[in-house]
């Protein structure tokens, strides 16, 4: 058996233990296009996530997140105002934000490595790009409520217990990349 094929099932008994919990998840969306704050609502009800919330833009989230206080965040990355980056840095600010530690999944339509890697360095507990399916969505959820990481507090980073980076080789340097790994490892 491949690890893959190993992984399924455990996936899955994981998911089924979790339903109860997922089911329970208030869940806040921010994003400023309607269709696809509708398209994630739709995803997130297919999975039986019972309560979500919308925002439209970023300061709507962040208000959203005070009044609400939702279990789990997705933010879309490319926002007018307030991205989703600047979204994340304001929320990860504990002493001036209410609720620092709650889990965001960053959502963006591009997939770029240092994108990637700068969501990660500015504390966004997962990643998901666009298009998105109802399976990644979900498997993105079981990893933050199913495999919670402590969130620490390192030289000016907060957020989640980074993972161990893999690190790919890569013709050019990238400079976010390389200092991540040097601040952090």
């Amino acid at each position: 058996m491949t690890s893959a094929e190993t992984t399924a099932p455990m996936d899955s008994v994981l998911s089924k233990m979790l339903q109860p919990r997922i089911e329970a998840l208030k869940v806040l969306v921010v994003d400023d296009d309607h269709y696809m704050r509708k398209v994630v609502r739709t995803m997130l009800d297919a999975i039986g996530v019972k309560t979500v919330f919308e925002a439209p833009d970023g300061v709507a989230g962040l208000e959203s997140i005070r009044q609400n206080n939702p279990d789990l965040v997705i933010v879309d990355w490319e926002m007018p105002m307030i991205d989703g980056a600047q979204f994340v840095r304001m929320v990860r600010t504990p002493g001036e934000f209410p609720v620092p530690d709650i889990p965001i999944i960053m959502l963006s339509g591009h997939g770029d490595r240092w994108r990637v890697v700068e969501a990660a360095r500015i504390g966004a507990h997962e990643y998901l790009l666009k298009p998105v399916s109802t399976k990644s969505l979900l498997d993105r959820i079981i990893a933050v409520i199913g495999r919670p990481r402590p969130t620490v507090k390192l030289d000016g980073y907060y957020g989640p217990l980074p993972r161990r980076l893999v690190v790919m080789e890569d013709p050019k340097p990238d400079s976010l990349a390389d200092d991540f790994l040097k601040q952090h490892h």
